[in-house]
């Protein structure tokens, strides 16, 4: 009936079709207040080796984006469930090629600093405070739609010449000593900032 429209939850159109990951941003308390901890990641990995991110994955179907945080947390930083003072759920990220990544923050109880060595070359944390009194730098690409060969373009007014509409992508740096952390770790951070006190 045409009233149980009104009772559904919306749902993004295509959302079934987004590659989902989890993070977590993980809390460290320390004698100067909070810090974060930054993975860096293995070279043996074939996505983005070398790169600083939180630790996360890919979410498996029979589990939800809390699950895979949890999960993956555990996993890089061998670490048991009872080691993480889950928060709750950040705002998410969802970027233009359908790559959504569901935030997590969580506090790290009794880690000593270990790691698998598969996936993590190393780990690092920097002050929250850094991030609450320092904005990162903000660059921008732009985004273009590009119609494949076989594209009808005798089908939509302008064939060739139609104007497809263009964007901006903003692109986030932190620099914090000899350390780069960009992309889609700084942004989701930035934008989650004000819910990390």
């Amino acid at each position: 009936a045409a009233s149980d429209v009104y009772k559904r939850q919306p749902k993004r159109i295509e959302q079934e079709k987004d590659k989902v990951s989890a993070v977590m941003i993980p809390l460290i308390k320390k004698n100067d207040g909070y810090h974060i901890l930054f993975e860096v990641r293995s070279n043996k990995l074939s996505q983005q080796p070398g790169e600083i991110c939180f630790p996360g994955g890919r979410r498996e179907h029979d589990e939800t984006s809390m699950e895979t945080s949890i999960r993956e947390t555990c996993e890089e930083l061998l670490i048991s469930e009872s080691n993480i003072k889950l928060y709750g759920p950040l705002d998410y990220f969802l970027s233009p090629a359908g790559l959504r990544i569901d935030p997590y923050l969580g506090e790290l109880v009794n880690y000593d600093g270990q790691y698998s060595n598969d996936e993590v070359s190393e780990i690092f944390t920097v002050p929250l405070a850094f991030f609450q009194n320092t904005p990162p730098k903000c660059y921008y690409n732009k985004v273009t739609m590009y119609p494949t060969d076989n594209f009808p373009f005798d089908k939509v007014p302008g064939g060739k010449e139609y104007p497809w509409a263009r964007g901006e992508y903003e692109v986030l740096f932190y620099e914090y000593d000899d350390r780069i952390i960009w992309g889609l770790t700084a942004k989701i951070l930035y934008y989650n900032l004000k819910m990390i006190q």
